[in-house]
This record gives structure tokens, C-alpha cells and sequence, in this order.
């Protein structure tokens, strides 16, 4: 469960910043509002006991998650998830649905891929989720996600993914917008499988991609954040691979995209199947241009103890970037041209 007490401990592993570097919102949002609660609880109880998902707009209660979404259907609606461990998944084909925990991260979704994709599988005309939980998601090709996306934006918020193949893995779709802010991406990744690296964060080439306020840890292989999006921004989020696994980039952009990059705290530990940059730009080729992303403000050290020398970014396109004000820590270079 995504708790005070769990966030708390997650901010007190031995490589975080001391107070005084870290960003103001994450001192003054460790205590997560849980939301609507006044209202939801409301809700919940005039439905009594079975109302483990309310359309809340109509006020009614359905035994599946399928069932609330089925019934917004073409309509803009929320389902409010009652707090337990949902053994649940759906698929969203229409409407804009807005998944809600009664209680921030005391709702899970795990164990359950619809169509063998994710515990959220969206291709309606948009979608939000807030302070949902998403746990334990695997499928046969390894890309098991807590939301898979492939059509329409969306936004995310106060949720945590954890003890997955994948996060949230995006198709494409040049015209839409990923947001995520304030949330956690925990034990996430893989590259054992048929269906290539599994990433904390892949978005494809989805218009524009934000992450904000986020915190990425303990990978487990492949990449923390990985998009093919135009315009990349990534702010004020911290990557803490001290204790990854066989992991990748923290930063991945391999077909190069404008944006920000600014204001985050990295990490590089140990056990990498790649060590040699932080953040990667155009390593597969630029379908976008990159002149003028910006990456700057940003704090990069290596876990203690370790001796290698990778790169605080590498770049493929020979675009100009600007690079400044990074606080690099020993035998972090600022850059490599490749």
C-alpha cells in the first residue's frame, strides 16, 4: 500500500539528498491527501458494503471494475475503487473514465492483465487515474503494465507502480499527451522476454510525454524512463538506482525530442547491464529534432563506493543542447558526443 509510512520510508534510504537539496514539494507532499474523501466515503456507504466500484455520478455500485466502465460507456465519467486488493482489470473502448481510489493508495489493482496487457487497458477519448496502486502485473510476452495506453491522453496522479514488468507502456499516437505527477515507480523492468525491454516509463511516439514530481527505484531491468515522444518533460523527480537490478539508462530519448530536463536527482548504482550514461538522446536514430532541449539544474552522482566513469548525458544527433548548471558528482562527465 502505497501509506505515509511506506513513502517515508522510501525517502530515507542512505542516497537521498539531505533537506536542504531536496525540491519543496516533496517536503511538503509526503503526507498524500487522500481524495474526495469526504464525499467518496459518502458514497461508498449509502451503497453499503458491496460497492467495491461507484460510478460516482450516478451513485451506483457494480461488483467488477468492467462493469463501472462499461456503464459510463460513451459518456464522461469517474469510477471511485473502494480501499482492498483488487484482484481487477479493464478495458476502457470509449467515453473519458477517471479512475479514483476512495482513499490514495489503499486501492490495488494486481495480479490481473486485461487481454494480456495491464490492469488498465485505455483506447477510449481520454482518461485519468488518482491514487490507485498497481502490483504484481505479468504476462507471457513481458510487458505486463499497471495501464497500458493506446489512445486518447491521459493524466496520472498520486499512484504508485510496483513489482511489475512495466508501469504504464504507451502506443503511438503522435496527437495525445502522457501526464504523470507525484507518483512512484518501484521494482519495475525487464529484458527476458519475447516482447523486448520492459521499462518503469515507455512511451511511444505519444505527442508529448510529462512526468513531474515522481520518484523512480530498485529497478529491475531495462530503462526508468523511456520515450519517443516529440517533446520530453521531466521535472523535479528523483531516479535512485542504488539499488537496481540489471538495469539500463535512467533517462532514455532514442529518437532525440525537444523539452526539459531539469530540476531532478540521479543516482547510478552498481549492478548495471549499462553504465556508461545517465541520459541517453537519439541512441536509435532522431526522428525529432533536439536542438534547444534543455537539461540543466539537475544533481547526478554515482551510488558510494563505485569507481567507473560514465557520462551525465550522451548524445547521437549532434543537435544542440543545452546543457548547464548541473551538479555532477565525482567521475561523472557532463557529456558525450557518440
Amino acid at each position: 500500500m502505497l501509506t505515509i509510512k511506506s513513502y517515508a520510508i522510501a525517502m530515507v534510504s542512505p542516497f537521498v539528498p539531505p533537506a536542504s537539496r531536496l525540491p519543496r514539494w516533496l517536503l511538503a507532499s509526503v503526507a498524500l491527501v487522500a481524495v474526495g474523501a469526504i464525499p467518496v466515503a459518502a458514497l461508498l456507504a449509502q451503497n453499503g458494503p458491496s460497492a467495491s466500484f461507484t460510478v460516482a455520478e450516478t451513485g451506483r455500485g457494480y461488483g467488477s471494475l468492467q462493469a463501472a466502465v462499461d456503464a459510463i460507456g460513451d459518456r464522461e465519467g469517474t469510477v471511485v475503487i473502494a480501499p482492498g486488493n483488487w484482484n481487477e482489470c479493464a478495458v476502457q473502448r470509449e467515453g473519458v473514465v477517471h479512475f479514483r481510489a476512495a482513499e490514495a493508495g489503499r486501492s490495488l489493482l494486481g495480479g490481473k492483465a486485461c487481454e494480456g496487457k495491464a490492469a488498465l487497458v485505455l483506447r477510449g477519448r481520454g482518461a485519468s487515474v488518482e491514487g490507485l496502486v498497481f502490483a504484481d502485473l505479468a504476462v507471457e510476452d513481458g510487458n505486463g503494465a499497471g495501464i497500458r495506453l493506446e489512445e486518447g491522453p491521459l493524466r496520472v496522479s498520486q499512484s504508485w507502480f510496483r513489482d511489475s514488468q512495466q508501469g504504464i507502456l504507451t502506443a503511438n499516437g503522435v496527437d495525445s499527451e502522457l501526464v504523470v505527477d507525484k507518483s512512484t515507480f518501484t521494482r519495475l523492468g525487464t529484458c527476458e522476454y519475447s516482447g523486448g525491454c520492459a521499462h518503469s516509463i515507455y512511451a511511444g511516439d505519444y505527442g508529448s510525454v510529462t512526468v513531474t514530481r515522481t520518484r523512480f527505484e530498485q529497478g529491475t531491468g531495462g530503462h526508468y524512463l523511456k520515450s519517443r515522444a516529440a517533446r520530453i518533460v521531466v521535472e523535479d523527480c528523483s531516479f535512485d538506482d542504488a539499488n537496481g537490478n540489471g538495469t539500463n539508462y535512467l533517462i532514455d530519448l532514442p529518437n532525440g525530442g525537444n523539452g526539459v530536463i531539469r530540476g531532478n536527482w540521479f543516482v547510478q548504482g552498481r549492478d548495471k547491464e549499462n553504465w556508461s550514461t545517465m541520459i541517453a538522446i537519439g541512441a536509435e536514430g532522431a526522428r525529432y529534432s533536439s536542438d534547444g532541449l534543455i537539461i540543466a539544474e539537475n544533481d547526478a552522482r554515482l551510488a558510494p563506493g563505485l569507481t567507473r566513469n560514465p557520462s551525465f548525458v550522451a548524445d547521437w544527433t549532434g543537435d544542440a543542447l543545452v546543457i548547464e548548471n548541473n551538479r555532477l558528482g565525482p567521475n561523472i562527465s557532463p557529456f558525450e558526443s557518440r
